[in-house]
């Protein structure tokens, strides 16, 4: 081991992953890029405190002449990417891998961020699955002595998702320093396994996570660059599709697909992220950015068909693919009446996205593939993408972007209650290592937990009020809390009152943490020892309090 690097935990599969060789290349990663890692955090941290002060994102001035020039195009589609008609996520777990290679779908987003808890061992397993995965040997046995294996004569083209440049990865220390998750996440896998993925035919992809700017892209594609250079493959081997999940990023889909274009596999579009950066962004703009109950945000509201039909014409106007968002839904053979429904109604979405110019679409679980496959066969028919429709006929419109006073709806007592639910229940399992929480009947990840706890603080900071005509106050709030937890089992071994407590700090105090992952992982999983459950909010989350702290 290198004598900079330091790892503070222990866990199996560790020396498989964790490497001299490995280290070495991390440790490159780490010394060229971080510098720049953390002047971009600190441009996001402005950025929000200006949208905090009353400025609004708006297109870029100084990057209007790539959005004008019609002549560039990035990269064509890299082997593998081709068709992306369905694409199925969820955590590197054995046992979902399995599934996820055996589902039918295109492509698997392999998800080390949002659908995964950062527990070291989580960390570690990842890189260890994906090399099994990789290499055809991958087997699992249940404790109950249920076996699985892959099965498909085809399996997806692997899509890894690493963690968004705000993650720290506090087990690998450098200098005493945390190093970037992101690097950690891109750089065991690229280093691991480039040389297989291309000898079988395939490469090293990723899906980005996060990005708040093309300057953000930028980076990323200078990671790649040097990576590239270090492991002696081709340049432009590396391929990325950008989760357009911040809207700040709809700003500069364009931008984006030109830091990347040699690089470049496309755009997604991020719809639970992506409503959790406008809530974010704007939860201390007064009532006409308040938003009705999550259930109730459709992709029908006009701020969200602005977004999806701007990104498809940004995408297909470059040569890019554009993927459409997630079908949440976990179908249940013991309710087949309202898997019925449920399955009728992420037909239509899918549908809708495929009518819309989309090339493909995510789901969450293996039992919604067909539905989404036969929308998009439906469409695609035997094409493998739609890239020449360029809707030109989209406008590009920063108003309808931000227009969040068309949105119908309302908050109820019930959507109220269900969001803390589900702030609480994700947030246990979270922290005992799962990313992915099935909740009544939803595919739970830390995307929709931010937009729960995200909607309660801006609820009650905006009082607004439940359509029985009560206000939303803390009291309230810590009320239904209080409700919940009587009848949560605090058994050993769950973390019901870690989960309360995080909760309460995220969603009920006066300071907004920027991410509920990094407050949870400062408080309870950064190196393994648990903080207390009282005091502040970790330092980097301050500048995202109300203006009058952010200007102190």
């Amino acid at each position: 081991m290198h004598d900079r690097i330091r790892i503070t935990d222990t866990a199996e599969g560790q020396d498989r992953v964790l490497t001299d060789e490995a280290l070495a290349f991390l440790l490159a990663l780490h010394d060229r890029f971080e510098p720049t890692r953390q002047q971009l955090l600190q441009i996001r941290r402005k950025r929000r405190a200006a949208f905090a002060d009353g400025d609004s994102p708006r297109f870029l001035e100084s990057t209007r002449r790539i959005r004008e020039d019609g002549s560039w195009r990035v990269a064509p589609p890299a082997p593998g990417l081709e068709d992306r008609r369905v694409e199925i996520t969820g955590p590197i777990e054995r046992k979902m891998t399995i599934n996820a290679l055996n589902s039918g779908a295109k492509v698997w987003l392999a998800d080390c961020e949002d659908a995964s808890s950062p527990l070291w061992r989580n960390v570690i397993a990842s890189q260890v699955n994906l090399q099994d995965a990789i290499r055809d040997r991958i087997a699992f046995t249940s404790p109950e002595g249920k076996r699985y294996r892959v099965t498909a004569e085809t399996t997806p083209t692997i899509v890894v998702r690493p963690r968004g440049w705000h993650l720290d990865e506090h087990r690998i220390l450098v200098d005493g320093t945390p190093i970037s998750g992101a690097l950690v996440d891109f750089g065991l896998h690229v280093f691991h396994n480039a040389d297989e993925l291309i000898a079988r035919g395939r490469g090293p992809y990723f899906y980005l996570p996060k990005l708040e700017s093309h300057i953000e892209a930028r980076l990323w594609n200078e990671v790649f660059v040097v990576a590239q250079h270090l492991l002696v493959i081709p340049q432009g081997t590396i391929r990325a599709t950008v989760l357009i999940e911040t809207i700040t990023a709809a700003f500069e889909m364009e931008e984006i697909l030109f830091e990347l274009r040699e690089h470049s596999a496309g755009l997604n579009a991020g719809r639970w992220d992506y409503l959790f950066s406008m809530i974010k962004a704007f939860r201390l703009r007064g009532p006409a950015f308040v938003l009705p109950d999550r259930s109730q945000l459709t992709m029908t509201a006009p701020f969200m068909r602005a977004y999806t039909e701007q990104l498809v014409r940004a995408c297909h106007r470059r040569g890019a693919h554009a993927i459409g968002g997630m079908a949440a839904f976990v179908p249940s053979a013991r309710d087949p009446e309202a898997t019925g429904r449920a399955l009728a109604a992420v037909a239509a979405d899918k549908a809708r996205e495929a009518a819309d110019g989309f090339d493909g679409s995510w789901v969450a679980h293996p039992g919604l593939v067909a539905t989404c496959s036969e929308a998009f066969d439906a469409v695609l028919r035997e094409r493998p993408h739609q890239l020449e429709r360029a809707r030109e006929d989209v406008p590009v419109d920063g108003d309808a972007l931000i227009d969040l006073s068309t949105t119908r709806g309302e908050i109820t007592d019930g959507g109220l209650r269900s969001n803390i639910e589900i702030g609480i229940r994700y947030m246990e399992a979270w922290l005992r290592g799962h990313g992915a929480v099935a909740i009544h009947s939803l595919m739970e990840d830390a995307a929709t937990a931010e937009i729960s706890r995200s909607q309660v603080w801006q609820w009650i900071h905006n009082e607004s009020s439940t359509s029985d005509g009560r206000t939303i106050t803390r009291e309230r709030c810590e009320s239904i809390v209080d409700e919940l937890a009587a009848g949560f089992d605090l058994a050993e071994g769950n973390r019901f009152r870690e989960a309360i407590a995080l909760f309460r700090e995220i969603a009920l105090e006066e300071t907004y943490p920027a991410f509920l992952t990094l407050a949870g992982t400062e408080r309870y999983l950064g190196d393994g020892v648990e903080r207390p459950t009282t005091g502040s909010i970790p330092a980097q989350d301050a500048p995202e309090d109300a203006p009058a702290r952010l200007a102190a």
